[in-house]
């Protein structure tokens, strides 16, 4: 072991010089040959040493005519390794840095597919759908006309989707454990801000429960007949009709109670 030692770190200084001979020799390459060189490795799939490639002209040569093809590329080397939080950082890096760039509008749209790529099953927490919505709205906003809208449109309807999914079993686990001032509350933000969505009757009858079960008979009278009004051929309709019972038999059960109450405090 001790004869080989010198033998070890002779090596490794060689290979040390080697990889700073080739680090230099890359340096002192002209940009154009530099970018060829790092775009050669991303077509080959050697995505860590593009990277490195890539983000040495960003930072080198950013107002150069290779900087924008540069940061993009570094972006979508990141992003087919699956680092969707670094490359939404890298496209959103020349969406503020180089906005007047020809990739800026497939940079906006990849920034909201990366969120996209990490938004969750619906049960779990909804930041990252969050900002995928907002970003492929960004994106139809500022190029309305661009080939990938109809792409983003699709998205943006199942997400939203999926954001009012979670609303709606959120107020339905709360009305299942007793809480229905809060389930009221989801099922009122479903259906105020998820106006859209298919899970919208179900909030507004289920919000009625909810005010039935809190003893707001009127309240849940009239949540009932506005679902009635907007969703005339509503599958809830049976589910109304013994709701609408149970709400009558219950609001003169509880009158009763009230009255003899009150007659007892009278005596």
């Amino acid at each position: 072991m001790i004869k080989a030692f010198p033998y070890i770190v002779a090596l490794s200084i060689s290979i040390l010089f080697i990889s700073c001979s080739t680090t230099e020799e890359t340096i002192s390459l002209p940009v154009e040959e530099r970018f060829a060189k790092a775009k050669a490795l991303f077509d080959n799939g050697d995505y860590l040493e593009a990277i490195e490639d890539f983000k040495s002209i960003t930072v080198q040569y950013q107002g150069s005519e290779f900087g924008d093809d540069a940061q993009y590329y570094l972006a979508e080397c990141r992003f087919i390794r699956g680092e969707f939080i670094l490359a939404s950082a890298e496209y959103d890096n020349l969406v503020r840095l180089m906005p007047g760039s020809p990739f800026v509008p497939i940079a906006r749209y990849k920034r909201a597919e990366a969120y996209y790529q990490l938004s969750p099953k619906p049960q779990l927490d909804q930041k990252y759908t969050r900002y995928a919505l907002d970003n492929f709205q960004t994106y139809i906003e500022f190029s309305p006309t661009d080939t990938l809208v109809k792409d983003a449109e699709r998205k943006i309807e199942e997400l939203t989707l999926k954001l009012s999914k979670k609303m709606f079993d959120g107020g339905v686990l709360y009305y299942k454990l007793e809480y229905y001032k809060a389930a009221v509350s989801y099922f009122d933000k479903l259906i105020q801000e998820y106006h859209d969505s298919p899970y919208v009757d179900d909030g507004m009858f289920w919000k009625a429960k909810s005010q039935a079960e809190r003893k707001d008979f009127s309240g849940a009278e009239q949540t009932l007949n506005e679902l009635l009004m907007k969703f005339p051929d509503t599958e809830y309709q049976q589910e109304i009709t013994e709701l609408q019972k149970k709400i009558t038999d219950d609001r003169i059960e509880f009158l009763e109670v009230q009255q003899k109450r009150q007659a007892i405090k009278l005596q």
